[in-house]
């Protein structure tokens, strides 16, 4: 259901995700752990469309939410896929 290569996310020039890949089948129940300022959210908000990871391009970043590569989508379209597939809790 969630297939995720390559994943990159850099803050000036502190690198916090690095080429992170993710495969997550339907039913499957995941936890994502790691220590504070580990990148968690900010994995979490690239994989649910709120983020985006950096250079998407240069990195061959691919995000696909059933069968479908949210990176390649244009805003409109992201935003349409998002109301109609994706449900958000947030944590604070």
């Amino acid at each position: 259901m969630i297939s995720a290569n390559n994943i990159h996310k850099s803050f000036g020039g502190l690198e916090v995700l690095k080429g992170v890949s993710l495969d997550v089948s339907v039913g499957e129940i995941v936890s994502i752990v790691g220590a504070s300022g580990a990148g968690k959210t900010t994995l979490l908000q690239i994989l649910s469309s709120l983020e985006k990871s950096s250079d998407p391009e240069k990195h061959y970043t691919q995000i696909l939410i059933k069968k479908e590569d949210i990176t390649k989508m244009s805003d409109s379209k992201l935003s349409k896929f998002r109301n109609e597939n994706i449900g958000f809790i947030f944590q604070f």
